[in-house]
């Protein structure tokens, strides 16, 4: 693989887990397709190492050292078809630089750390190439580790991106410390994401869609255990609103994560779980969503959308 001319490689320095993607450009009629190479994840969990707005020695490390296995990978590789982003865990923390100095050397390539906005975009462009629909409009929500982007689009094109600071890792750990779960927690989180979704709402609002899609891991993660505990209306796939509540009801009942019995749930994801459910359940209220399609692509796809239309 090391020095193939064809390839490209995404890495994308999320707040819970850092990923690569390796893939290739493949002619389709007349645009291209990507297709995946290898896949790398690395559950990192820079978020929870945030202490005081700064991200702490034992993070710090996890990060340097996944990174230079992905280093390892992409020996060889042309900076330019190498593409390296940081997003909100990077962007808000206050030793980003410390951590970007050795996170480049072990790497080998650059690190953008980008905005939310470019974040969003990159998102889009990631699920408009995957996801058929020329003419529908699709809402994207992307919730991450610390941050949600979303995100109103027609075919290919973006018309509306909002990143907000609010995300599964940052609001497990303000919310559900150590995994316990409580009625009151549940209810003041999602309280507080219903407040500042509501604040971007009404423009999405005005210009309507037909389509609503999840692009990130926790939609991923969601819509799995949905299905495989038989938790959505009517043995729906996806994302349904009945179904978000049923699993709260399932949270509530146990009262810490580490008591859940449910199919398809990494252990990795538990610490993620009770914040990304909450996020869902705020936006499915706030934007009146009752289904919701869980998407295989997102950022990593748009990071390599961007290199391949360079080349």
């Amino acid at each position: 693989m090391k020095g193939d001319a064809s390839l490209f490689a995404a890495v994308d320095l999320g707040s819970n887990a850092f990923r690569m993607m390796i893939g290739q450009s493949v002619r389709r009629n007349q645009g291209f397709e990507i297709q995946e190479v290898k896949t790398l994840r690395e559950p990192v969990r820079l978020a929870e190492g945030a202490r005081g707005g700064s991200l702490d020695e034992l993070a710090l490390d996890r990060g340097w050292q996944a990174l230079a296995r992905f280093g390892k990978k992409l020996r060889g590789f042309e900076e330019g078809r190498v593409r390296a982003v940081a997003t909100s865990a990077v962007r808000e923390a206050d030793n980003a630089q410390l951590f970007l100095a050795s996170a480049e050397r072990h790497l080998g390539f650059r690190i953008d750390v980008i905005s939310g906005h470019e974040e969003a975009r990159l998102v889009y462009a990631g699920v408009a190439h995957t996801v058929p629909g020329k003419e529908s409009m699709r809402l994207v929500v992307d919730i991450g580790g610390g941050s949600t982007e979303l995100i109103l689009g027609q075919g290919a094109q973006p018309l509306l991106t909002e990143s907000i600071a609010i995300g599964s890792s940052t609001f497990g750990a303000r919310y559900f410390q150590e995994g316990r779960i409580t009625a009151q927690a549940l209810l003041e989180a999602e309280r507080l994401a219903t407040l500042q979704f509501e604040k971007v709402a009404r423009r999405f609002r005005a210009l309507g869609w037909q389509q609503v899609i999840g692009s990130s891991g926790t939609a991923r993660m969601l819509a799995k255990v949905l299905k495989a505990n038989g938790l959505n209306d009517d043995g729906q796939s996806g994302i349904t609103y009945g179904g978000l509540l049923r699993l709260s009801l399932r949270l509530l009942e146990v009262g810490h994560v580490k008591q859940l019995r449910l199919a398809g749930l990494q252990s990795q994801r538990l610490s993620i779980l009770p914040g990304g459910l909450v996020l869902m359940l705020a936006a499915f209220k706030v934007f009146g969503v009752t289904h919701m399609t869980p998407s295989e692509t997102g950022l990593r796809f748009g990071v390599l959308h961007d290199l391949m239309c360079k080349h």
